[in-house]
């Protein structure tokens, strides 16, 4: 699967969340869209007293945010497959698309 098969709201959180992963220097990067197409971008907080993934800190926005359910995911990390926690947290809001992508933006993957 390669970028140019995806729709343009997908790549679009591809592409955001390749970009706060560089910003930010993180080994992940997630973007999520809820169910009116607002996005929210996040890494990964690997604090001493506190570990996240990069999605369960998108996800956590977007439900602090007022999302009640989420259309799509997109994960950018050098791992092969998201993560079981990354699957759960998307599936707590619906049955979202969880795309997993390279950190140069091939989609290796798309999960339900």
């Amino acid at each position: 699967m390669t970028e140019t098969t995806l729709g343009p709201e997908d790549s679009k959180i591809i592409t955001l969340a390749r970009a706060v992963r560089a910003r930010n220097g993180t080994a992940e990067g997630a973007a999520v869209r809820d169910e009116t197409g607002r996005t929210y971008t996040a890494t990964n907080v690997d604090l001493p007293s506190l570990k996240l993934s990069a999605v369960q800190v998108a996800v956590a926005m977007a439900v602090s945010s007022g999302a009640v359910s989420l259309e799509a995911a997109a994960l950018v990390s050098e791992e092969e497959e998201p993560a079981e926690q990354d699957m759960a947290v998307v599936q707590d809001l619906g049955n979202a698309i969880i795309f997993m992508a390279g950190t140069d933006g091939t989609v290796k993957g798309r999960y339900i």
